[in-house]
């Protein structure tokens, strides 16, 4: 299966009934405290290590959270780190409570200022975990916000005390985080757009959960999974010594117009990344010079077009059952509704984007007799699910927009997610804001519909979102967010590959 090797995603109370396992089965609180506490220090010691960063302050509380930032405290200690402790609470959990008292007997210093803690070098928050359902009181919210101010890091213990940590929103006030080390399994609430600003980079720390454990809980629900480097095994990489160009696929792009020339280009460019047998591109008659110019390897058909210089309809002689797959949008403008109905007829494997889907938001019913992958802005994505976007959890919408559609569904955005028929969801965790420019979903088209040639939709779709958003970070290391032009992104895709492929 492909998701088997993707890390699981989970709601507060899918992690408490797994942990509450994990108790039950004889795993003692104390010996997962400690073990957790030993995995922070390690890796907060890699991100921020003693030489630069020698005065540490914690926010440790009532709860177990309190308790592993009490553990991480005394390691810290014993490292010949100057830590000074910040506990607002004093009724306390008793596992926690002992933390606390022993870190009193070790000496580490304890304060009821927050103040005091303006000069260190960095902020170990654990104040909250997982599970906090209610505004923060008046007065931690006044302390959250002086420890935002200081231009120290800070590091958030599984979640960001205050933020909800399936809704991804601010109780009240929150900490916002430099980076933070999620625990075990990955919250939802982390990989929402609207947390990003105060999770800072999220990082999984496992702590070893047993997968019969994980799918005793999840058994009978629909999955959520997370993206990682292991996405490059969904890719065709391997092939056959004795292959031939129509063994890899062949793809049919078509978009273009007298308005809007370039984006087709980008599908197309990107593409031919994907290592596609045989690429195919549709445009109006007017711009097959262009295209041919920049993609000489491509097969360019023109085609009639209108008197505002779209597609008008798609050549007789195009026989369309040749291919596997078919990226219809970039550029196409609205007035090729003709073409994406004689497409939607086919029955053909086909991506739709851009003005592929504003004009299939405008047909009632939707004729879908092809297996279909719709690439969504959020913008797109109002128009063409209208009645799931008046309020609500965006990846509720995604899912249930899935299913209604039975649709694979990509909603692009600092966190692409996708979800199929079945209900089930992959977030895309890394990105950059890079890609907020025009051209970056005519290059994630093209890479979709390349793919999907050569194997099945739904290793196409996640390989290309997790390869897309890889190259723009690699480009965006070389030429800055500001400048990763199209051309910039297309220019990585294969380096980033080559660099995050093993030898295969």
């Amino acid at each position: 299966m492909i998701s088997q090797s993707f890390p699981v995603v989970v709601t507060t109370a899918e992690m408490q009934a797994i942990e509450a396992t994990l108790f039950k089965a004889g795993l003692p609180i104390a010996a997962l405290m400690e073990k957790v506490g030993q995995r922070i220090s390690q890796r907060l010691c890699q991100h921020y290590p003693l030489a630069t960063h020698p005065k540490v302050g914690v926010l440790a509380g009532p709860g177990h959270n309190g308790g592993d930032a009490l553990v991480v405290a005394r390691e810290l200690w014993h490292r010949g780190y100057q830590v000074t402790l910040w506990q607002p609470f004093s009724r306390l959990k008793p596992l926690t409570a002992d933390h606390a008292n022993y870190a009193r007997f070790l000496g580490i210093p304890f304060t009821e200022a927050i103040s005091d803690l303006a000069h260190v070098d960095l902020i170990m928050d654990g104040v909250f975990g997982f599970g906090l359902a209610r505004p923060v009181s008046d007065e931690l919210a006044a302390a959250f916000t002086q420890v935002n101010q200081w231009a120290v890091p800070r590091l958030s213990i599984d979640v960001p005390s205050g933020l909800c940590s399936d809704r991804g929103g601010v109780l009240g006030a929150a900490i916002q985080a430099t980076r933070t080390l999620c625990l075990g399994l990955w919250k939802r609430g982390l990989l929402i757009d609207e947390a990003l600003p105060w999770v800072g980079e999220a990082e999984l720390l496992e702590f070893d959960i047993p997968a019969a454990v994980i799918g005793e809980v999840l058994a009978a629900l629909p999955q959520r999974y997370c993206l990682d480097d292991q996405c490059w095994r969904l890719l065709p990489l391997a092939r056959s010594p004795v292959t031939h160009k129509y063994q890899q696929g062949q793809l049919l792009l078509i978009g273009g117009s007298r308005r809007f020339g370039g984006s087709i280009i980008l599908s197309a460019l990107a593409a031919r990344c994907t290592g596609v047998g045989m690429l195919v591109v549709a445009v109006p008659h007017s711009l097959k010079p262009l295209v041919l110019s920049r993609v000489p390897d491509a097969i360019v058909v023109g085609c009639p077009e209108t008197d505002t210089g779209a597609i008008a309809h798609l050549p007789a002689d195009l026989d369309l059952r040749r291919f596997q797959a078919i990226a219809c949008g970039p550029g196409l403008t609205t007035a090729a509704t003709t073409v994406v109905e004689q497409l939607l007829a086919t029955g053909l494997p086909m991506v739709l984007d851009a003005d592929g889907l504003n004009i299939l938001a405008t047909l009632a019913p939707w004729p879908l007799a092809s297996p279909l992958v719709l690439t969504p802005h959020l913008g797109e994505f109002r128009r063409l699910f209208p009645a799931l976007t008046r309020e609500g959890d965006r990846f509720q919408q995604l899912q249930q927009a899935a299913a209604e559609s039975n649709c694979l569904v990509v909603l692009k955005g600092a966190r692409t997610a996708i979800a199929n028929p079945a209900g089930n969801l992959w977030i895309n965790p890394a990105s950059t804001p890079a890609l907020a420019r025009g051209g970056s979903g005519d290059v994630l088209t093209g890479l979709i519909g390349g793919l999907w040639a050569q194997q099945d939709g739904l290793g196409a779709t996640l390989g290309g979102v997790w390869w897309h958003a890889q190259a723009a970070i690699a480009a965006a290391q070389q030429w800055t967010p500001l400048g990763v032009y199209p051309e910039h992104l297309i220019e990585a895709l294969l380096p980033t590959l080559a660099a995050k492929t093993p030898d295969f």
